[in-house]
């Protein structure tokens, strides 16, 4: 609305500007002699003819420049210097010649009245360039002034919108619509942030869910694993035990679907690990006395020795360690297959288990590579595994302000686990 005022006012002051120059041009014209005056003058020059003063020449009142001559063509008087004193110039520039004569009809002179009509346009035609030349720098400044306006008012937000609308495209919901108070497009803006709010909004709460979906399924897949891998043990103890073949030909089915369900997890974990980005840690002040349990419920073939545990306080997520520990007792079941002997010990703020097997151990440089993502060592050929579960391991012991260390020791091989005191 603002807007639509401006513009009429500055259309009007326009053809104003413009209608007054063409009435200035409407009214120039030619008012013509006073005949009256130049009879008065003729009579007045008549009468003083032979007496007349150079500084008292008649019809002043009149403010009309004229040249006298004499009846021989002669200049005699003049009311200014630079007027046509000759009958022929005075023809050339169009002014009047009127015969100077007596009461009788003798002729005493002629008369010149000067035609001003050019100095009269000229100063008229100087007056209305100066009034044109005004309105023109008006115009100039009011469209200068009107443009800043329209830039401002109309083009700014456009552009602001059309930054906000790329944002939007990318992504970037995190950054506002920001508008003057006093903008004609305020409501309309404040709707475009008002949905950039609840698209972020919306895009958040769908995170949150995918996240807790695949931290879900990520968490169950790896759980699972565990008691699959207890059946598939406990069934090929029982194989080698058993001396009926059909029971045997029943045991191997059984770890036949034992082998397919943790085939299935696996796959299903590693599509979830693949996009997500985080799984959830929630660390909670535990006493170090529990951890013994926890190893041993673990050990499912009872291949661990656990030495006594320092009494301590250690910040800890209870669910989360059992998967580390999983990890590893399982993994020293599957590459080295010997008994493994648990340490734990306190060393400055942390309080450390050292998980040693006596097997192989892996090859010196490999050692740096076994928390990597989808890494494999040489001894893992013809054994199933994805190579994620020290990366996982390592990833969580860190969420828990600890950390995890492989390296070969003597005889064996050997995984730290550090977790810190409280």
């Amino acid at each position: 609305m603002r807007i639509k005022k401006v513009t009429i006012l500055g259309l009007a002051i326009l053809f104003m500007g413009i209608s007054v120059i063409l009435l200035m041009f409407r009214s120039l014209h030619d008012e013509g002699i006073d005949v009256v005056a130049v009879n008065d003058i003729t009579q007045s020059l008549a009468e003083h003819w032979g007496s007349l003063d150079p500084a008292e020449l008649p019809g002043q009142q009149y403010k009309l420049d004229y040249v006298v001559l004499d009846k021989h063509g002669d200049f005699t008087l003049a009311t200014r210097r630079g007027l046509n004193e000759r009958i022929d110039s005075a023809i050339q520039h169009r002014d009047t010649i009127v015969d100077i004569v007596q009461n009788d009809g003798t002729v005493l002179g002629k008369l010149i009245i000067y035609n001003n009509a050019r100095e009269q346009w000229e100063n008229y035609r100087d007056k209305v360039l100066i009034f044109f030349g005004a309105i023109v720098i008006f115009i100039t400044l009011f469209c200068a002034v009107y443009a800043i306006y329209i830039d401002r008012s109309i083009y700014r937000p456009f552009r602001k919108l059309q930054a906000f609308s790329r944002h939007v495209a990318e992504g970037k919901l995190d950054m506002p619509l920001e508008m003057e108070k006093r903008n004609g497009f305020g409501a309309f803006t404040e709707s475009f942030d008002l949905m950039r709010e609840e698209l972020a909004k919306a895009r958040e709460n769908e995170r949150l869910a995918n996240q807790s979906k695949k931290e879900l399924v990520a968490s169950l897949s790896h759980d699972i694993k565990t008691p699959v891998a207890s059946i598939k043990a406990v069934s090929e103890v029982m194989m080698l035990k058993s001396a009926n073949e059909a029971d045997k030909r029943q045991l191997e089915v059984i770890n036949s679907k034992a082998d397919q369900i943790n085939t299935l997890i696996t796959n299903m974990f590693n599509a979830t690990l693949e996009e997500l980005q985080e799984l959830n840690v929630t660390v909670t002040e535990e006493s170090s006395i529990t951890l013994g349990d926890l190893v041993r419920n673990v050990d499912y073939n009872n291949r661990a020795a656990v030495s006594p545990i320092p009494e301590c306080i250690v910040l800890v997520d209870m669910q989360r360690l059992m998967q580390v520990v999983d990890n590893v007792i399982s993994n020293s079941y599957k590459y080295a297959g010997t008994s493994i002997s648990v340490s734990p010990s306190i060393q400055g703020q942390y309080l450390e288990f050292e998980f040693r097997d006596y097997g192989q151990g892996v090859s010196p440089e490999e050692v740096p590579l076994l928390c990597n993502k989808f890494y494999r060592a040489k001894n893992a050929v013809g054994k199933s595994g994805t190579g994620l579960g020290l990366y996982i391991s390592k990833y969580l012991m860190s969420k828990m302000s600890g950390s995890m260390e492989c390296r070969n020791v003597d005889g064996g091989f050997a995984v730290v686990l550090r977790l810190l005191i409280a």
